[in-house]
């Protein structure tokens, strides 16, 4: 072997650990700071980064795969979670007949996602469990909006696994993804269990002068009547620590090492440049901390009106992973041949355009490896 492909080959796997090693290390401040402080950890995350990791997570999914979410249905997503949108904010309003609507609307958007990525049997089978899942949220509606809530901060799990595809090395990819389910699923589960109940702490601590004694904080991640329970209390702790987590993923993860789906974004919307994205974010920052510090209840029920976007328009992708299985990807070379990669160590993909029910078998997104030699300017190497 030439001493040059040594060289490119230690470097690799230099890039592959840091990025491993990076997500354990964000793993153990977030669950300090989350185990220390839950509240303040929520709420401050929320204001300095709610906003912009919506922003970014659109970006990513929307650039990623552009094949799957392609007009007219992605109009008709935008219209659905626009009249989620206008619910939330009408909640305070109208009351119950808001949230009833939210709900509907929500599985209409489930349904649509279904019609467009299944056909068949899977099909039929989504759509019973729709409709097991519709009658189960319009009886327990309270349940339901909590729920929702905390699965959204389990979605980056899902998106983080597809990317990890791209890590050449078995080893690598598998390193990658024991880090992800330690966060998502085993520590939430380490926390629910009430083995260290003795960590959690409810005190606003900071943030008092903003949520007061903190009873909206905890309403908003506990199951009803359970906010003044210590069960109200460790889900709070796993919120705030998923939460963290969730920004660690959209803000300094994925921009740096998918910046094929950024632009793929910018390709399609030319004038939503990163600077730009990265600009609205802040401002919007800044006038949600004003917001928040002025009237928290009212700032949490715009930021969570608007973050409909995010939730909901990855529904279609996420979907197309868990029920359409092999037929959302073609087979990795990276899973499929061992340690077979390109030079560069990342083997980028793109998404084929998307064509519909009758275009292709079960109108389902196809992502194809791109050109080889494109490795180059899709990033970091990926190989350990």
């Amino acid at each position: 072997m030439a001493a040059g492909e040594v060289a490119s080959g230690a470097s690799a796997v230099t890039r592959s650990l840091s990025i491993t090693l990076v997500m354990l290390g964000s793993v153990a401040l977030s669950l300090a700071a989350a185990l220390g402080a839950p509240m303040v950890t929520a709420v401050i995350g929320l204001i300095l980064f709610g906003v912009l990791h919506n922003l970014l997570e659109v970006r990513y999914v929307v650039g990623r795969f552009g094949g799957l979410l392609s007009r007219p249905f992605l109009d008709l997503l935008v219209a659905l979670v626009t009249g989620i949108v206008v619910c939330r904010l009408l909640v305070g309003v109208v009351g119950r007949p808001a949230v009833l609507a939210e709900i509907v609307l929500g599985y209409a958007v489930l349904l649509a996602a279904a019609r467009h990525v299944l056909v068949g049997r899977r099909l039929v089978a989504a759509c019973v469990v729709i409709g097991v899942a519709v009658a189960a949220s319009l009886t327990f509606p309270d349940h339901h909006v909590v729920v929702l809530a905390h699965l959204h901060h389990v979605v980056p799990l899902f998106f983080l696994w597809e990317w990890s595809r791209r890590i050449t090395s078995r080893r690598g990819r598998r390193a990658f993804r024991a880090v992800q389910v330690l966060w998502v699923v085993a520590i939430p589960a380490l926390i629910l269990t009430g083995l260290i109940d003795g960590w959690l702490t409810a005190d606003p601590g900071m943030v008092r002068s903003v949520v007061g004694d903190g009873d909206s904080v905890l309403a908003a991640s506990a199951l009803p009547g359970t906010a003044s329970t210590v069960l109200g209390l460790r889900l709070l702790t796993v919120s705030a620590f998923l939460q963290t987590m969730s920004y660690v993923v959209w803000v300094a993860l994925m921009p740096r090492v998918a910046p094929d789906a950024t632009a793929a974004f910018e390709a399609r919307l030319p004038w939503a440049t990163g600077p730009r994205v990265w600009a609205a974010g802040f401002v919007a920052a800044a006038v949600f901390a004003v917001l928040f510090g002025l009237y928290f209840a009212q700032g949490w029920t715009v930021y969570a009106a608007l973050s409909s976007y995010a939730a909901y328009l990855e529904l279609p992708v996420l979907l197309a992973m868990l029920v359409g299985g092999a037929s959302l990807s073609a087979p990795h070379p990276a899973e499929d041949e061992g340690e077979t990669a390109s030079e560069s160590g990342v083997l980028p993909f793109s998404s084929a355009p998307h064509r519909g029910r009758a275009g292709s078998r079960g109108g389902r997104l196809s992502i194809r490896p791109a050109n080889k030699g494109l490795a180059a300017s899709f990033g970091p190497d990926v190989r350990s």
